[in-house]
């Protein structure tokens, strides 16, 4: 049987010798590596398999077998600073059973790429350096094959006639899109989009210039709505929260939204928006008052929690 940190150790040297950053040259990203490949330290190279495994798995696998036991909190650092370094080198394939899988699911995979496995199973073999070389010159190749499927399932999003963005698979990023393709256009004629989240990239997209002249400084604690528009003609600042999974603008929220706007030179509009009523149903206790709800598959219909006004900001005085 190897010695578990012997076996650590030559998972952190084939991650050198594959060339991946610095920043993923740890203990770290030795031990998930190992994990992908199911490699106790009572196997050889050659035993190495290719399961579908998420980050707790992965951590729950290297406490087991490796003694290494990661706190919580941990797991963002796992998935942002080794598995995305992983994905990107081709070292690793990301939801391959389902590509288009939300990428905040909880059922979120990883495999090791099947040429990456090929190789491995060689470590340690007269056939590694030869069987390294031919990886290596392929490598670029690998990574752009695997990329596609990647990019099929982005959500594609036009913000204008002439710039499109494209945000993480999933319903909440087709939601944003129906915000900002149908809500936008028929409840803000010819607004600009200020902000759109990504559960993928927090930041998604926004316009730093509009943010600044509007007198609104972005949020880096994850407080910033889904989609913030700007209504110019009657200048407003239209704050949409996007229900597919957590919920609406209800009174904390509310405050929230309104403390991070404090400072905007707009008069500030909140909008709850469900893929449909159904959706609606479950949360229409806790919307607050003076807010608006739109439904996706209404488009053009909207509702308005009471006041005097069907769509339009609500002033205390």
């Amino acid at each position: 049987m190897r010695d578990k940190n012997d076996r650590i150790q030559e998972a952190h040297e084939i991650i050198v010798f594959l060339g991946l950053p610095r920043a993923q040259q740890n203990e770290r990203s030795a031990l998930c590596l190992l994990a992908l490949l199911n490699l106790t330290s009572n196997k050889v190279w050659a035993e190495a398999e290719d399961p579908y495994i998420g980050i707790t798995p992965i951590m729950d696998w290297v406490r087991e077998h490796y003694g290494k036991d990661y706190a919580p909190n941990t797991r963002e650092t796992i998935r942002r600073q080794t598995m995305h370094q992983f994905c990107d080198a081709g070292l690793a394939l990301y939801n391959p059973d389902q590509p288009d899988r939300p990428v905040n699911s909880p059922k979120a995979v990883y495999q090791i790429a099947p040429e990456a496995l090929d190789l491995l199973r060689l470590y340690k073999t007269p056939a590694w350096d030869k069987a390294l070389i031919s990886y290596l010159n392929e490598r670029q190749t690998l990574i752009s094959r695997y990329a596609k499927p990647r990019e099929q399932t982005l959500v594609p999003v036009k913000i204008s006639p002439s710039q499109e963005i494209t945000l993480s698979p999933g319903n909440h990023s087709e939601l944003i899109r129906d915000v900002i393709e149908e809500f936008a256009p028929r409840f803000a004629p010819g607004s600009t989009l200020v902000y759109a989240g990504d559960t993928g990239d927090k930041w998604g997209y926004f316009d730093t210039d509009l943010m600044g002249k509007l007198g609104i400084n972005p949020d880096l604690h994850g407080k910033m709505p889904d989609v913030m528009l700007h209504y110019a003609d009657k200048n407003w600042l239209i704050l949409v929260e996007s229900v597919t999974s957590h919920g609406p603008v209800d009174g904390k929220r509310h405050e929230e939204l309104a403390e991070l706007c404090v400072e905007a030179k707009a008069d500030l509009l909140y909008v709850t928006a469900f893929p449909d009523r159904a959706s609606m149903r479950q949360f229409l206790a806790e919307i607050a008052w003076e807010t608006e709800v739109w439904v996706a598959d209404s488009p053009s219909h909207l509702i308005h929690f009471n006041g005097t006004r069907f769509l339009g900001p609500y002033s205390e005085s």
